[in-house]
């Protein structure tokens, strides 16, 4: 239920680091210091707590924009090669599936096309943050796919329809990386030039970035439209999966000021958080 004195969710994007780090050690604890207080941070920035948090995770692109309407999703463990533990732990948040019936409603008025999908669990892009910030999984959460072709205009077109939920107090959280390339990140445990690359062309996109951000809201739209274009564009991201998620955001907030809470390096990379609104 919501009320006119129900506060506006910001729209915020934020990366999600790489594989289940929230419960394997993978030897690089001191790498995800800043990111786990970040999300641990996140909840204390919001206006209130949220009625739902509607994640758009670069781990799950459909044919048409795609609503988890579970009410109790379960886990989807999407990666592999890690210890048993990766697999067998929970998070077990309740679903929203009236949240999820305002999400396909407001994409149906947009003339938006999309699907539901009533068994699909939650993917690593959803449960490694949340976890963080919600340890106790308090707070129904659910999930809206990527479109594929991954259409950076379409996207922002999803964002701009899913803008009403913000002021019903709905999280619109993107989930993804403001660098990701998998090709260097592999290469980087071996090959110290692969890892000064890293570095080298996470700043320059991290920085053309956070300089788009401060645009005037049709300039900043058109940068992202035209990331691709941006310094290291195609460097940073050979396939904009984890890029996508804040088209997303930045379309259901457009007119909003847009701040970069969490800068820091990952995995050898220069990566942000961008919250708006």
């Amino acid at each position: 239920m919501t009320t006119d004195t129900t506060p506006t969710m910001p729209s915020i994007f934020v990366p999600h680091g790489g594989g289940p780090w929230t419960v394997v050690d993978m030897g690089m604890g001191d790498q995800y210091a800043g990111l786990t207080r970040y999300l641990e941070a996140l909840p204390e920035s919001l206006p209130a707590a949220p009625r739902a948090v509607l994640c758009v995770s670069a781990h799950w692109e459909a044919p048409k924009p795609t609503v988890m309407s579970s009410p109790a999703p379960p886990m989807l463990y999407d990666y592999y090669g890690f210890p048993q533990a990766a697999y067998e732990f929970t998070w077990p948040a309740p679903g929203a599936p009236e949240v999820a019936g305002e999400v396909m409603e407001a994409l149906r008025s947009a003339d938006i096309a999309y699907a539901e999908d009533g068994e699909r669990g939650f993917d690593h892009g959803t449960f490694v943050p949340r976890m963080v910030s919600d340890p106790r999984a308090q707070v129904p959460t659910f999930q809206l796919s990527l479109i594929a072709g991954l259409d950076p205009a379409k996207h922002i077109a999803l964002g701009r329809a899913l803008a009403p939920l913000r002021k019903r107090g709905v999280l619109i959280l993107g989930s993804g990386m403001s660098y990701h390339n998998m090709h260097m990140f592999r290469a980087a445990f071996s090959d110290p030039r692969a890892r000064t690359q890293i570095d080298e062309d996470s700043r320059r996109f991290d920085d053309w970035l956070a300089e788009s951000m401060q645009l005037e809201a049709s300039a900043r739209e058109r940068a992202l439209v035209e990331w691709a274009q941006a310094p290291a564009g195609r460097d940073a991201h050979p396939r904009e999966e984890h890029l996508l998620p804040l088209m997303v955001n930045l379309g259901a907030a457009l007119e909003d000021d847009a701040a970069l809470p969490y800068r820091d390096r990952l995995l050898a990379a220069h990566v942000s958080a961008v919250a708006l609104g």
